[in-house]
């Protein structure tokens, strides 16, 4: 297939769509949408013209696959944002604050950034709201402020909203933000996450009692000391309520079972594993949950499609080419690292947090076409070994390419040598890599994450996304066409359309499996293979067949924590969530499909 060649009218209708610039000239061939990519991107170089070339190889055939704001926005001059997303601010627990946040909120997604809030800092619903000599709402009740505001930026005709809410798994509202989402039509312009704590995990081990609190300043009641959301010191804090810890947990599971929400963010494994866990407090992630970040942090994204990279497809010497996945890798960081300095940003807090600290998340795509295309059954043991093997390899790329980018260019402001070199995934890294940061420094803070990468995957000729298996070989889905009107197209998966070319009618073999012939343990071992080699976090969904019981779900949550994820989706089809395919039909604005991508 010559380079940049749509195999799929869908994939030229999503380019069209949502990433050509019809301002320029030359964009009017995705080669064109390309070099606009990499001029914009190598204009920051001391010497464009040496990197403009390298970058627009990176991007040719799909093997690179930016972030679908950089590949929408670079070099167009719109006052838009190439950061997917961002989590916002601590809400302050006052009616100013609340607004403030609000506003804050509307002003970044109206610039195209998605993004995420930690509503644990809201009193409870029922809580004496002193001021006014009324009763506090509740986070659940202002998050429906949030939900109308990006149903109104919708209905200006800007791209869909994307937002994650999350809650403490101690605040006294828990059991409201589970049960948020059982009536159809609340909070869709939500992704849910419950911050789960290791405490919980082990008194739901253990049948003990939990504790559900809030910061209180007086001294009535019967208190505790927790480290609170936005509080740098732990607090004390008021308890509410008593509750058996597996109660809560099966009242969680049990939603997840019936509507697909909560996910659940293992918090305290997510701040161990930091690599600026001695200057930053995460309790929010990106709406689709493969970075977390701090208050006002950023997502800088983009994935290396292995699609490309298979060498002898459907044959008995397939193989992957490692060597070239490491060299896109290598230009990938630079790209990526650029993006913090050509990008605009809605807010200047924004601006000084990803300057600071240069985080990037640089993953991979196609990864269930690629075990189709050599012969790899997704679910087995040497599919997942040579997953890790891949992902290894970007991860040790990306960490020597940054450390290049730190000699040429300077570490990252918020670079403190020996706390930086103490954190747990630094100190997992081989020693030359460890010493080469001690040297030189490193330009970027985190270096890899992988995103569900929905829509680029079906702008790269439909390959399958992120991780994810082959949810359907053949499935129907709904565009968003330039004028507004919706057209359906039948999509086939990208490596049955390659069996085909090469084989005709002859059946494929039995390693073409999909996620529902997929146990839900072999959805989350994919997944903690390769979170070893993400010092960010993966977004990936645990889809499991209608008429799994739920004696068999329930676990999914607990698994995922011993098998060391950062955070955990899962899906069922039924009456309220309706399939993967239909619910992404049934309204393409939406953020919350199980897909749970922002672009």
């Amino acid at each position: 297939m010559p380079p940049g060649m749509f195999t799929a009218d869908i994939s030229r209708r999503i380019w069209e769509a949502k990433y050509r610039f019809r301002g320029d000239d030359d964009d009017r061939t995705i080669e064109g949408t390309w070099r606009r990519i990499a001029r914009a991107l190598a204009a920051v170089e001391k010497d464009p013209a040496e990197w403009e070339p390298r970058f627009y190889r990176a991007l040719s055939g799909f093997k690179f696959l930016p972030g679908g704001r950089i590949q929408a926005g670079a070099g167009t001059g719109r006052r838009v944002t190439l950061f997917n997303c961002f989590v916002m601010g601590a809400i302050e627990d006052s009616i100013d604050g609340i607004f403030d946040a609000l506003k804050e909120g509307a002003l970044t997604m109206q610039q195209g950034g998605g993004v995420g809030y930690d509503f644990s800092t809201l009193r409870p619903h029922g809580t004496p709201a002193n001021a006014v000599g009324g009763v506090a709402s509740g986070p659940v009740s202002f998050m429906r402020i949030w939900d109308a505001m990006c149903a109104t930026l919708l209905s200006t005709g800007a791209r869909r909203g994307a937002m994650m809410a999350t809650l403490r798994c101690d605040h006294p509202d828990i059991l409201a933000f589970i049960e948020a989402k059982r009536s159809p039509g609340q909070l869709r312009n939500f992704n849910l996450s419950v911050l789960v704590s290791d405490d919980l995990v082990h008194a739901v081990e253990s049948d003990a009692e939990w504790l559900l609190v809030f910061p209180t300043t007086s001294d009535g009641g019967e208190t505790t000391i927790r480290r609170w959301s936005g509080s740098p010191e732990p607090v004390p804090c008021r308890i509410h309520h008593r509750v058996r810890a597996r109660e809560l947990w099966d009242r969680l599971m049990r939603a997840t079972y019936d509507y697909a929400e909560p996910g659940v963010l293992f918090v305290d494994r997510i701040n161990r594993m930091n690599n600026l866990w001695y200057r930053e407090q995460i309790s929010a992630t990106n709406p689709c949950g493969e970075v977390p970040l701090p208050p006002y942090g950023a997502c800088d994204l983009g994935s290396i499609n292995l699609v490309p990279f298979v060498r002898d497809p459907f044959t008995d010497h397939a193989s992957l080419d490692l060597d070239a996945i490491a060299d896109a890798a290598r230009v990938a960081v630079r790209m990526l690292d650029n993006v913090i300095d050509v990008s605009r940003f809605p807010l200047q807090r924004q601006a000084e947090m990803a300057r600071g600290s240069r985080r990037i998340g640089l993953g991979l795509t196609g990864l269930a076409d690629a075990f189709l295309m050599l012969g790899r059954r997704y679910d087995e043991p040497d599919a997942r070994a040579l997953a890790a093997h891949v992902m290894q390899t970007i991860c040790r790329t990306a960490y020597g390419s940054s450390i290049e980018l730190a000699r040429e260019k300077k570490a990252f402001p918020f670079f403190d040598r020996e706390p930086y070199l103490q954190g747990a995934f630094v100190s997992s890294l081989p020693a030359e890599i460890r010493d080469a940061i001690a040297r030189h420094g490193i330009r970027n803070s985190h270096l890899t994450a992988i995103a569900p990468t929905g829509t680029i995957s079906i702008l790269a000729n439909n390959v399958s996304s992120g991780i994810e298996p082959v949810y359907d070989f053949r499935y129907r889905r709904r565009v968003l066409e330039v004028d507004g009107t919706a057209t359906e197209y039948d999509l086939t998966d990208y490596a049955l359309e390659r069996w085909r070319a090469l084989r005709g009618r002859e059946p494929p073999p039995d390693h073409f499996v999909t996620a529902l012939d997929l146990s839900p343990a072999a959805h989350v071992e994919m997944q903690a293979a390769l979170q070893l080699h993400v010092d960010n976090s993966i977004s990936k969904t645990v889809n499991v067949p209608t008429d799994l019981p739920f004696e068999r779900f329930k676990d999914i949550y607990r698994y995922a924590f011993d098998r060391g994820l950062k955070g955990c989706t899962a899906f069922r089809r039924s009456p309220i969530t309706g399939s993967v395919m239909e619910s992404a039909l049934a309204d393409a604005k939406l953020c919350c499909v199980p897909e749970r991508e922002a672009d």
